[in-house]
């Protein structure tokens, strides 16, 4: 990220289920602002919004509460069943989360905040990942993914199994980030990854600037 005064954005992504909350955690109490991507969603198709008005009009009323406010519900049951219309609802939403993303890295570069983590599942598919000078992502195995998603959303197997497959593949995570977290063992391993992950990150910042 140039131009905002040695700024450095770290774009952190990855499987659906993967623990990325978990990393996020260790890389904020080591001293990283981060940005939220899922709360900015959540902003962006408040009741009331531009965004959220579009997707009504694409998507029609059924995706709307009887108070206004986005049936997120119906709305996934329309877009993880159908890869066309979740590509669509990705090209009306996008536009406005990236904005929101821009204005939130200059509010904490302004702030003086240096180390910028940004917790965005859909990095590399919002084209966020052109913000970031390096980029992690959490990968797990498919069965604990499976079994954190049902726990955490409230869903049956085949419902995650559907979230799962609506998204990037392992390999292209791999091949596509700078570093890689792998949390298949104990919230202590992957606990000890993170912060060694964070701490060379700083090095490698730290290093850079006093060059």
């Amino acid at each position: 990220m140039n131009g905002l005064g040695g700024t450095m954005v770290v774009g952190l992504t990855g499987q659906t289920g993967a623990g990325k909350s978990t990393v996020s955690k260790v890389f904020a109490e080591n001293g990283f602002a981060v940005i939220n991507a899922d709360l900015i969603a959540r902003k962006v198709v408040e009741k009331g919004t531009k965004c959220l008005n579009e997707i009504a009009d694409f998507f029609g009323q059924e995706v709307i509460q009887e108070d206004g406010s986005l049936d997120r519900r119906a709305l996934a049951a329309l877009v993880f069943t159908d890869k066309k219309k979740l590509e669509m609802l990705n090209s009306i939403t996008y536009p406005y989360i990236t904005g929101e993303i821009l204005r939130q890295i200059r509010w904490h570069s302004l702030k003086g905040e240096k180390l910028i983590l940004l917790d965005a599942p859909t990095l590399f598919e919002s084209r966020a990942d052109d913000f970031c000078e390096l980029i992690i992502s959490v990968v797990s195995d498919d069965n604990i993914r499976e079994e954190r998603i049902i726990q955490r959303d409230g869903l049956t197997a085949g419902q995650a199994r559907q979230r799962m497959d609506s998204q990037l593949s392992e390999d292209f995570f791999r091949k596509h980030s700078d570093y890689i977290i792998s949390n298949n063992q104990s919230l202590e391993v992957v606990n000890g990854i993170s912060k060694e992950v964070s701490d060379k990150i700083k090095d490698y910042y730290y290093n850079k600037n006093t060059d």
